[in-house]
Formats: structure tokens, C-alpha cells, sequence
């Protein structure tokens, strides 16, 4: 007869080697859609393409993200993911030209860049290495998110930069919170679709440089 102990650890092995396995495939997706992300914005920018606007661009994310979600299984979901990221990609080109138009505003995107690749690591690494469990911001992050997704829209309807840049503000703190749940959720197997996986921390890294850009830009512009 099989020992019990025996059989528990072959199947913590097992999880382990899942977890893993996932965690790969999630940081290997995400740098490749990081760079298709980068290569669509430069074509953007080099191009000097118009902005889709709020309502295009909106329903291109949510569009994409939808199809997405539902090929998550497939291969199919990994093209739309590269369609989900190029798109978002198009979209921060025209918002780059346009800080990077203003006096110091090559300083403000290098920036900006550099505080999200700290803060993503930096956070990433903390939750790796001591492997806490971050699952109980779940319910907090999604009101969060909501929230301030709705008083962004009301900032742009309603022409209200003050609320625009406190919003800018939560979706920092937001995005970095997610980050380190979605990490955690890798690391005790409550995210076992690498793609999803990939998808949460995308947007968390483009929320957080999107964010961190209006900040600096308001700064640099007050200067």
C-alpha cells in the first residue's frame, strides 16, 4: 500500500510544479506582450496617428478583453491577448507624442517609465520571495477599481482636472495592490490560466504608467 505521506508529498510536488509552470508561462507571455506593446506604440507615434478617443478605445479594451476571457482556454486566446496589448499599445502612442511635445517631456516619459519598471519588480519580488497571501484585497480592489474608473469617466465628461488627477493618484495604489495579489494568486494557485494572468498584470502595468505620466506631466507643467 501506498504511504499517505508519500502520496501528499508527490502531490504537493505535483502543485508545485503546476504553480511553477504557470509562473513561467505568465512572465514569459507578459514580456513578449510588453515588447509587441512597445513595438505598436513606436509604430504609433512614428506615424503620428490620431488618438481612437475614449469611446473607441473603450470598447476596443473591453471588446478584446472579452474575447479574450472566453478563448482563455485555446490558442486563440493567445492571439487575442496580442491584439488586446498592440491595441493598447496604439492607443499610449499618440498620449507619448503628446507629452513628449511638451518642454521637459522626455524626462516626464523616461520617468514615468522607470518609476513603473521599479515599482512592478520591486513589488513582484516582495511577493515572490516572501510569499504572503494577498487574496484578501480581492473584494477591496474591485470596488477600488470601479470607483475610480467611474469618477474617471465623470473627470472627462464633466472637464474636471482636479478629480482627474486624484483619480490618476488611486489608480497608482490601485494598480499596485493588484500587482501584488495577481502575484500572489500565481504563487498559491488561485490563478492557474497564465494568460488571464498575463492580462491582470498588463493592464496593471499600463494603468500605473498611464497614471504615473499624468501626475508628472501636471508637476512638470506647474514647474
Amino acid at each position: 500500500m501506498n504511504n499517505p505521506a508519500t502520496l501528499t508529498s508527490s502531490r504537493n510536488q505535483t502543485a508545485a510544479l503546476a504553480t511553477n509552470k504557470v509562473i513561467r508561462n505568465t512572465y514569459t507571455l507578459l514580456s513578449m506582450t510588453l515588447l509587441f506593446s512597445a513595438l505598436t506604440a513606436g509604430t504609433s507615434m512614428l506615424l503620428n496617428l490620431p488618438h481612437p478617443g475614449l469611446l473607441l478605445t473603450l470598447g476596443g479594451y473591453f471588446g478584446l478583453l472579452f474575447a479574450t476571457t472566453k478563448f482563455r482556454n485555446s490558442s486563440l486566446g493567445l492571439v487575442f491577448v496580442f491584439a488586446l496589448t498592440g491595441f493598447m499599445g496604439y492607443t499610449l502612442g499618440p498620449i507619448l507624442n503628446a507629452y513628449l511635445a511638451m518642454a521637459n517631456g522626455a524626462q516626464v516619459v523616461m520617468t514615468a517609465m522607470g518609476a513603473t519598471g521599479v515599482i512592478f519588480l520591486g513589488l513582484s519580488a516582495y511577493a515572490l520571495t516572501s510569499r504572503k497571501d494577498f487574496s484578501f484585497m480581492g473584494g477591496f480592489l474591485i470596488t477600488g477599481i470601479l470607483v475610480a474608473f467611474m469618477a474617471g469617466l465623470g473627470a472627462v465628461f464633466f472637464e474636471m482636472p482636479g478629480l482627474s488627477l486624484a483619480v490618476s493618484a488611486m489608480f497608482v495604489l490601485l494598480m499596485a495592490g493588484l500587482i501584488l495579489y495577481q502575484t500572489s494568486q500565481l504563487i498559491h494557485g488561485g490563478e492557474t490560466n497564465y494568460i488571464m494572468a498575463t492580462v491582470t498584470l498588463y493592464v496593471s502595468i499600463f494603468n500605473l504608467f498611464t497614471s504615473l505620466l499624468h501626475l508628472l506631466g501636471f508637476m512638470n507643467s506647474e514647474e
